[in-house]
């Protein structure tokens, strides 16, 4: 009644449904340390880089420390994507609604970019959660199904005959189980991890956004909208 022993003693199909919950228990954890350290390495450089953002720096100075070449995310990917459009937008008009416009939308896209980043593989461990289950009670329904017939096959069918057929299928289950939980929990808990800081993201965009606006309306004359 070991469960190495039942494991190795069930049918090839639910030997395969096991197999199929361990490699995705296996990839569901893989996921889920590989987001929480991207995430937790995001959480960092937004900190920095609103630190610097704020700390009176000249807007150009800090564009200018940027490698145009070098691929940043996060808040620092958003504000270089959107003044390096304000910059393009300037030299060829001085209509402000067509600057911030277009500032805007360089903004939404960066942001549309971090947020397939962020996001990245949290399907799967939805999927993991969500299929798990099913997948191990298929595994039980079919062990329970062959076990059945095994018995049938017998004259006398007592507890003791009935019971190692019966926990092998369960240990199906209970695998779907094991492989689902952590990714329902983790799946939750990255998730909103995310969605914080998306929204963090975004309300930088709209910040640096109205300074922008104030910049173009104190370049027109008008007063400094705070």
């Amino acid at each position: 009644m070991s469960i190495p022993h039942l494991i190795m003693s069930a049918s090839t199909v639910v030997q395969l449904v096991m197999l199929l919950l361990v490699v995705g228990s296996i990839l569901s954890w893989v996921v889920i340390f590989q987001r929480s350290m991207a995430l937790r390495r995001a959480k960092q450089e937004y900190n920095q880089f609103e630190e610097s953002f704020w700390s009176g720096v000249d807007l150009n100075e800090l564009y200018r420390e940027i490698p145009a070449d070098d691929p940043r995310h996060g808040a620092e990917h958003i504000f270089q994507s959107g003044f390096r459009e304000f910059n393009r937008l300037m030299s060829r008009t001085r209509n402000a609604d067509t600057i911030l416009e277009g500032v805007q939308r360089s903004m939404r896209v960066a942001w549309s970019r971090e947020e397939d980043r962020l996001t990245q593989h949290l399907v799967f461990l939805a999927t993991v959660a969500s299929v798990s289950p099913y997948v191990g009670l298929f595994g039980t329904v079919w062990g329970i199904m062959g076990s059945f017939q095994s018995l049938s096959m017998t004259q006398q069918a007592t507890l003791a005959t009935v019971a190692p057929w019966i926990a092998e299928a369960l240990i199906a289950t209970a695998m779907g189980l094991l492989a689902a939980i952590p990714a329902v929990i983790f799946y939750n808990r990255l998730s909103n991890e995310a969605a914080r800081l998306l929204g963090k993201y975004e309300n930088f965009a709209e910040e640096f956004h109205a300074i922008l606006h104030r910049n173009l309306q104190g370049r027109d004359g008008k007063p400094d909208a705070r």
